[in-house]
């Protein structure tokens, strides 16, 4: 019972599902298989690649800083002293 009906509005009916262009809907092409997996690891090595940045230039900036306030508390407990 596959019969196909062309709509005005350019929509094929194909028995009871209703595509646009002849293509049955919920019925994915064997070329988009895996398509949602390949998105989601590109996305994931994004994701990790500026999470390995985002430390990098964390580690540096806490370095830094930390650098600096043992400079400052060495010059504060110096001037204490005397």
């Amino acid at each position: 019972m596959n019969e196909t009906t062309i709509q005005p509005d350019g929509l094929t009916i194909l028995g009871d599902k209703t595509t646009k262009r002849g293509v049955k809907l919920g019925v994915r092409s064997h070329r988009d298989r895996g398509e949602g997996i390949i998105s989601t690891a590109i996305a994931v090595l994004i994701v990790a690649f500026l999470g390995a940045a985002m430390w990098v230039a964390f580690d540096n900036i806490w370095g830094s800083a930390e650098t600096s306030i043992r400079e400052q508390v060495r010059i504060i407990g110096s001037d204490s002293s005397e």
